[in-house]
């Protein structure tokens, strides 16, 4: 690896229109539908895990074996001047030690409904701040849109209207709380990696931010190391490696590059189909029940999808 002199130019090909004036390819789309089917395919695996391994240790083995497989994606390729370089591993750290942690220990303290509503919060709040800092305004329509994906989400985790109140008025504030400083934490870090892929290569990006990631987490895990011993099982380590080689690395680096092609706001509006995907997997491994709330939610969901993917109107010229 050797070091960029000065600010790096785009890496964007000047002739490839940005996604916020272009018409959406599919390909974007389609890898976008796929990362979707992957991290959602999380949740459910990462259940499995946490029966043989503790959630701080498996997230933090999550990026220690991402870690290595970045290396080789880094190599012959410059090092980021050190203000964005620092930025890179800043935004890495905030999505692990804040969004990760914080995410498992809000999970642990509220009911698993209430964490996937809370969680659904990140694509609206990615839209809000891609709005801000990368200038990609949004419309009544995909507003609305966000709107509905977002309550069908509410649905399909809690089993309608009435389940969703019963649990806020048993459960106490602070797994709520931990799950809602989660959502901030992941959408700043979207929108940050997002900013630099503008300069960087996505690839370049989601290494270094990945080896932020891991550094943050190390001492997580000897913190957890000094309370309690190792423990794990073939099933939790092939987990890990699931979640650090397709959801952390190529995960990353798919988001990332779609990003340069799709607006903020349709990438936002496809992740609320990882809660589908998740609820599905999870009702065919450990026998959960699908009702009518889940198909009232999942159509719910495609339609906010379609509303908020909606092309954006254009001003009339002056």
């Amino acid at each position: 690896m050797r070091r960029a002199r000065g600010i790096a130019a785009p890496v964007i090909d000047p002739a490839e229109p940005r996604a916020s004036h272009a018409r959406i390819p599919f390909l974007a789309l389609g890898a976008l539908i796929v990362l979707a089917v992957v991290w959602g395919g999380s949740i459910p695996a990462t259940k499995l895990a946490l029966a043989d391994m503790r959630p701080l240790t498996l997230n933090a083995l999550r990026y220690l074996v991402a870690a290595p497989l970045c290396l080789p994606i880094l190599i012959g390729r410059p090092i980021p001047p050190l203000r964005p370089l620092l930025g890179m591993l800043a935004l890495g750290a905030l999505s692990a030690l804040v969004g990760q942690v914080c995410q498992v220990l809000g999970v642990s303290l509220t009911a698993a409904s209430i964490a996937t509503v809370i969680g659904a919060t990140i694509p609206i709040l990615f839209v809000l701040l891609a709005a801000l800092r990368l200038n990609q305004p949004i419309g009544p329509r995909h507003v609305l849109g966000l709107l509905c994906a977002f309550l069908g989400i509410g649905l399909v985790a809690t089993g309608g209207p009435l389940g969703f109140a019963d649990k806020v008025t048993v459960l106490g504030l602070t797994g709520d709380a931990l799950m809602l400083v989660s959502s901030v934490a992941v959408a700043v870090f979207y929108v940050g990696s997002t900013e630099l892929s503008a300069h960087y290569s996505a690839l370049t990006v989601a290494a270094w931010t990945t080896l932020g990631a891991a550094l943050s987490m190390v001492p997580v895990l000897i913190g957890e190391l000094m309370v309690a011993p190792f423990r794990g099982s073939v099933t939790s380590w092939a987990v890990a490696a699931y979640l650090a080689a397709l959801v952390t690395v190529a995960g990353s680096w798919v988001w990332l590059k779609a990003l340069a092609h799709v607006p903020a706001r349709v990438a936002a509006s496809l992740q609320y189909l990882q809660p589908l995907v998740g609820v599905g997997l999870a009702a065919a491994l450990f026998d959960d029940r699908l009702g009518l709330w889940f198909a009232a939610g999942t159509i719910m969901v495609f339609a906010g999808i379609a509303l908020t993917s909606a092309p954006a109107k254009r001003k009339a010229a002056a």
